[in-house]
């Protein structure tokens, strides 16, 4: 990179801040985080603890995005008087300094306008994220617990809280399905591009003649619905079982049938929660997550809808997974909706799920 090409970013990056502070609004988001302060400082604040973190939670969503923008700008002023330095010295370690500042502002505003491209009505909501292994028992069972391993990685690595909300054990191994509660700002946004069929091809560690197996897990995605969301069900179309709870390695278990079991007999949806030792909070969090899968319904039947109309064919089922994983013969993990692929597998399998995320949430913004 020579002075003419770093002038040339620096007029992009201008261009790009000032389209970020047109699109921010970024005086409204500040009277709005002032808004949200002062019910912070409110005395009864804490009474509805639900709604004081839905406050916490927008307000350092806004913090966030307004300090970043506020920090990046401040970044882009000081390289440009490093670039004016540059001009006027002949010095490498500064021309280097210059460069690397350079590439990563660059960097940070990719990551920012990621973050301003999730703007759909729940992308900021908390996600519920499922996995069910496909045919193959042991092996697409414990496929299952390497991508839960995998998300829980990449949450932590953003900062967010996760709760197993479901837990059902495989037989020798593995799971055979699995509930996540994904706390923070913007994670249903990021997991909705993990919707889908995930494809694993390896040497199998349970098949003692060492040949190559393939296995499936469906992972289903929905956002965490506020209370205001009108999802319409009866008392009489519910089906409430309760029963003993259960979990890895013997966690969880208890000596009172407080796990929760909810069936919405019209579309036979099932949900269950087992998290709390509470019968009644293990019930809330079982309608929480029925509502999800009942809006999630809703709103694929409008997407298939809108499908039929333009006249699109769309094949659903397990030969249409959206990423493979390949361990055998070569290493790659390739997602067929975006082309985009990796040949460090265990930098994928230790939550590096960044850069498919970004590529299919770009693909969907053309």
């Amino acid at each position: 990179m020579d002075l003419v090409v770093i002038k040339q970013e620096l007029t992009m990056m201008a261009k790009r801040l000032a389209d970020f502070r047109g699109s921010l609004d970024l005086e409204n988001k500040e009277e709005r985080i002032a808004e949200l302060e002062e019910k912070m400082s409110d005395p009864d604040f804490w009474n509805d603890q639900d709604e004081a973190q839905k406050v916490i939670n927008e307000t350092n969503g806004l913090k966030e995005m307004v300090n970043t923008y506020k920090e990046m700008q401040e970044t882009y002023d000081d390289i440009e008087v490093t670039y004016e330095l540059v001009k006027e010295e002949d010095d490498e370690s500064l021309f280097a300094e210059l460069e690397a500042g350079v590439k990563q502002l660059g960097k940070e505003l990719n990551e920012y306008e990621l973050q301003m491209l999730l703007s759909e009505p729940y992308d900021k909501n908390n996600a519920i994220l499922e996995l069910h292994p496909g045919a193959g028992g042991t092996e697409s069972q414990d496929w299952a617990s390497m991508l839960l391993r995998m998300y829980t990685r990449w949450a932590e690595q953003k900062g967010y809280k996760v709760e197993t909300l479901d837990y059902l054990p495989g037989d020798e191994a593995g799971v055979k399905s699995v509930t996540l509660l994904i706390k923070g700002h913007n994670a249903y946004g990021y997991l909705k591009a993990e919707k889908g069929v995930h494809r694993l091809v390896r040497i199998s560690p349970f098949d003692s003649s060492g040949r190559r197996h393939t296995s499936f897990v469906s992972c289903e995605v929905m956002p965490e619905l506020d209370d205001d969301v009108e999802i319409d069900v009866t008392p009489d179309e519910l089906k409430i079982d309760t029963y003993r709870a259960s979990g890895a390695g013997g966690q969880h278990i208890n000596t009172t049938d407080s796990a929760v079991r909810i069936t919405h007999v019209p579309t036979n949806t099932v949900v269950t929660c087992q998290s709390e030792r509470s019968q009644i909070k293990n019930r809330e969090q079982a309608m929480k997550m029925l509502m999800a899968k009942l809006y999630q319904q809703r709103i694929e039947a409008q997407q298939a809808e809108l499908a039929e109309i333009r006249g699109e064919q769309k094949e659903i089922g397990w030969g249409s997974q959206i990423r493979s994983y390949v361990f055998h013969p070569y290493s790659m993990v390739k997602d067929h909706r975006t082309n985009y692929e990796i040949g460090n597998t265990n930098g994928v399998m230790d939550g590096d799920l960044d850069p498919f995320i970004d590529a299919y949430l770009r693909s969907m913004m053309k």
